[in-house]
């Protein structure tokens, strides 16, 4: 049986990186026309899986020329293999390479549909405030256990991690630290008691919340996970 390692390295990188065309743009890309085909299924280690980019959005394959490519990030992801981008060198490295992967990896919260269902049940007990915000991305190493309501929100729970979603600014009667996440977002550090450190801002109509109980995970690590809640799409 081939390997996990000689699999991932026969799949296309193509899918796998995030970013703008723009990037690329006078690099060595060639314009093809291609399909996205959603007629195919994966099972991992027998279990029907489905992949999905770094938001949480279902990737298809893409057929092209009677071969058909695969998302080697989320791939890779789900079977522990090591995948990296040296963009100085502009290589993709597959498993172990001379790349030090970012402590601060972040990889795709993969959600049951059990769970998914009790997650939309979670916001449907709050009149006006259904609209389902989720962890797209959690810290690698991490895991998600369960999602419940409170008396004013919904909390997801992880094992390093908490993620409320409330109508409510938890922050507002605490001083602390501004500061402005990656998107551009600003949110607010505070500690409501010695020992405790959460990290507050508002998305859309409501307030998201993010800590680590067990302080298991750093504040550059929180951050980071917290541009990745987002709207769940129809």
């Amino acid at each position: 049986m081939k390997s996990k390692k000689f699999i991932i390295a026969t799949m296309v990188f193509g899918m796998a990186i995030t970013g703008s065309a723009g990037v690329y743009a006078g690099t060595k890309l060639q314009k093809i026309t291609a399909y996205l085909n959603h007629s195919i299924g994966f099972k991992v280690n027998g279990a029907a899986y489905t992949p999905v980019d770094n938001k949480g959005n279902t990737l298809a394959p893409i057929t092209y020329n009677n071969t058909t490519y695969l998302p080697v990030r989320a791939l890779a992801d789900v079977l522990k293999v090591p995948v990296t981008f040296d963009a100085a060198a502009n290589q993709v490295i597959l498993g172990t390479g001379t790349v030090v992967p970012d402590k601060d990896t972040l990889t795709p919260v993969q959600y049951s549909n059990a769970q998914k269902e009790q997650i939309s049940k979670a916001f449907a007990n709050f009149d006006g405030f259904k609209t389902v915000y989720a962890p797209a991305q959690m810290v690698s190493g991490d895991a998600f256990q369960k999602a419940a309501s409170s008396e004013d929100g919904v909390y997801f729970l992880f094992d390093h991690m908490r993620v409320n979603v409330s109508p409510r600014d938890y922050s507002y009667d605490y001083k602390g630290d501004t500061v402005k996440l990656s998107n551009g977002t600003e949110a607010k550090w505070y500690s409501p008691t010695s020992d405790s450190l959460f990290l507050t801002y508002k998305l859309d109509d409501r307030f998201v919340t993010i800590s680590s109980p067990d302080k298991a995970l750093s504040k550059a690590q929180l951050e980071k996970v917290a541009v990745n809640v987002v709207k769940w799409s129809k």
